[in-house]
């Protein structure tokens, strides 16, 4: 890729190759953080955020072959990352780094400085939430790729996992690979091993159920009193009514939306234990904060 820009979410700085476009351009469209070259030194790279086609699956009746890095940030929540990203991805990239709070930079197309700077300001006026991240299940980790995959799908179905070390108690469901209850045989099938963990939590059961659509990824975080919910939405066409399962019963709520504004969450119904609404309007990412009701 030719004629990059290069931006780092946590850490103060954007690299402009060359004055390529210039401090008051960048400054114009909200790009404040500039770096040098040297703060690329050690960093992940990263695949661009989106759907693709892939080899013999080019039926238009198949589910889109997402390309997510949520779980990488979850596998390895202390590495420093890199995005390399073709033009129209920078946005989408910049809110997938966020809702994991991961230390990633772009680099990116001369192209996306104003929608990146559209991305950054609504990020920016965000209100700062800092809470612990909610998991369904727990997966050892044994550094593994075939680990790693299952990971990938687990996330691409919305099945909230913890990485460990070691089995946790806290957990119903422990996935250890290469265990008799969880053969690496089968796990060599990642997306049938993934319905199957499915099966086993049963979706009552799941913290988080998305609705009407297989390319919104959602990451949920929780405490006993309020719960905010990241939604990333890799396709290219905004969603119209996207319905949410949250399991725990809340009130209130408000959806901000990256490039609509804050948007009412409508057809609230609680039962069994668990909240539903709509989201009228999904652009690429939308942040959802509600409240808890005190338990009786």
């Amino acid at each position: 890729m030719t004629g990059v820009l290069l931006f780092v979410l946590s850490l103060p700085c954007v690299y402009d190759p060359a004055g390529i476009v210039g401090r008051a351009t960048l400054g114009a469209a909200g790009i404040e953080r500039l770096c040098t070259e040297a703060d690329l030194a050690r960093r992940e790279a990263l695949p661009a955020p989106g759907t693709t086609a892939r080899a013999g699956l080019a039926s238009p009746t198949r589910i889109p072959w997402i390309v997510a890095n949520g779980w990488r940030f979850t596998r390895q929540p202390g590495t420093k990352y890199v995005y390399d990203v073709p033009a129209g991805t920078a946005a989408l990239a910049a809110a997938e780094a966020f809702a994991y709070g991961a230390d990633a930079a772009l680099r990116i197309d001369p192209a996306d400085v104003q929608s990146l700077g559209e991305m950054l300001r609504f990020l920016q006026a965000l209100p700062s939430v800092d809470l612990p991240a909610v998991s369904d299940l727990a997966i050892v980790d044994d550094g593994s790729a075939t680990t790693g995959e299952v990971m990938n799908l687990l996330a691409r179905r919305n099945l909230l996992f913890e990485v460990v070390t070691a089995p946790s108690p806290r957990f119903r469901i422990n996935i250890t690979i290469g265990d008799p209850e969880y053969p690496r045989e089968e796990a060599a099938d990642p997306s049938a091993f993934a319905l199957k963990i499915r099966r086993r939590l049963t979706d009552d059961q799941r913290a988080l159920r998305v609705y009407g659509s297989e390319v919104v990824i959602g990451r949920l975080t929780a405490d006993s009193g309020r719960a905010r919910l990241h939604l990333i939405n890799y396709g290219r066409r905004e969603i119209e009514g996207l319905r949410i399962r949250l399991r725990g019963v809340y009130s209130g709520g408000v959806a901000h939306v990256a490039g609509a504004g804050p948007q009412p969450l409508q057809d609230r119904v609680v039962e069994s234990g668990a909240t539903e609404f709509s989201i009228p309007r999904l652009t690429s990412y939308a942040v959802i904060d509600l409240v808890a009701e005190p338990k009786r």
